[in-house]
């Protein structure tokens, strides 16, 4: 007898504190803000590989041998859920002659490219002139940035994108640098809800601080 209420004491004491638990991990910041990235491991992220926490809070890409540059390959790093209406606010650093990209509302992980939207990661802090949809914190295939706010290689970029019905900005070391229509640009057809993900380039990247708020 006093063996069972040892056990069913057990097993309530982990149904309560297992529930505290997970709702402490998924529990908002004072600005409504959750972490994607725990700092310590890919824990309720999805990938198939090429991800590693190279140092605490920091999540990296590791290309694999023969992986090389300017190649998409399929081992991005997901959050796996929807999201429909939202602001998701990160750090990226990257090497010279780095190039990734932020995917939102990615309709299939399968196919991020066809039916999702790419806000782009890029070297491009020393480019002058015209900024084109390919350049740092463009809408590939749709705007370029207004203005190049991209920090060198190697420095820390915060970046802020914010979609809220048919409207896309973005913002890049403090400087909004994009105010899309959607429902009147170049990527019109995608879906308005989906997942968020961060691409395999086959370059190494490395980003912090990665954090998402839902937006009612």
């Amino acid at each position: 007898m006093f063996g069972n209420r040892t056990v069913l004491l057990a097993a309530l004491c982990f149904v309560v504190f297992g529930a505290v638990g997970t709702a402490s991990a998924a529990e908002p910041d004072a600005q409504g803000f959750v972490s994607l990235f725990n700092g310590k491991d890919l824990t309720g992220l999805k990938t198939t590989g090429n991800w590693v926490v190279e140092e605490p809070g920091v999540v990296s890409l590791k290309p694999r041998p023969g992986e090389r540059g300017w190649q998409r390959y399929g081992a991005y790093l997901w959050a796996p859920k929807k999201y429909t209406d939202f602001v998701l606010d990160l750090e990226y650093k990257i090497p010279p002659g780095g190039n990734s990209g932020v995917y939102v509302r990615v309709g299939e992980m399968t196919n991020p490219v066809g039916n999702g939207i790419e806000v782009q990661i890029l070297d491009s802090h020393d480019k002058a002139g015209k900024l084109g949809p390919h350049d740092c914190g463009g809408i590939v295939s749709a705007v370029g940035p207004s203005k190049n706010m991209s920090k060198p290689a190697g420095q820390w970029n915060r970046m802020v994108v914010t979609c809220k019905g048919t409207r896309l900005q973005v913002e890049l070391n403090g400087e909004q640098i994009i105010d899309l229509a959607l429902d009147t640009s170049a990527v019109k057809s995608r879906p308005l809800s989906g997942y968020v993900g961060l691409q395999d380039h086959g370059q190494p990247l490395s980003f912090r601080n990665i954090r998402i708020k839902e937006l009612k």
